[in-house]
């Protein structure tokens, strides 16, 4: 009932949702010797939903290490003031998906409001 752009925005925001669990919980593991950092393939993930714009349950999110990173002594490569930016660059998106789909279901809303009078 919602249409597409609807189902797109809800899988956007559980990506988004991903994201923010896998980079608390590198923030988590900042002083865990040997920890390698984790993220979610954010382009891979947004291609597959279009693609696959279908109602079904998505397949599950599989993190990823990343790699490339500066390395400490004790093998971990957690970089807090990294992980704190997308923290807060996830916090600024989640805020805009949420007002797009507010406004797709306001418009679904009023387009019932409108037929009930009309």
């Amino acid at each position: 009932m919602l249409g597409t752009q609807t189902l797109l925005l809800a899988r956007y925001m559980d990506l988004l949702s991903a994201r923010q669990q896998v980079t608390a919980l590198n923030v988590a593991n900042a002083d865990t010797p040997g920890y390698k950092t984790r993220d979610i393939d954010f382009a891979m993930e947004l291609a597959a939903a279009l693609d696959n714009q279908t109602p079904e349950q998505p397949p599950p999110l599989l993190p990823h290490e990343i790699g490339g990173l500066a390395v400490k002594n004790d093998g971990n490569d957690v970089s807090l003031d990294r992980e704190l930016r997308l923290l807060g660059e996830t916090v600024i998106r989640y805020q805009l998906v949420s007002m797009l789909a507010r406004g797709n279901i306001d418009a679904v809303r009023s387009a019932i409001h409108e037929g009930r009078n009309g």
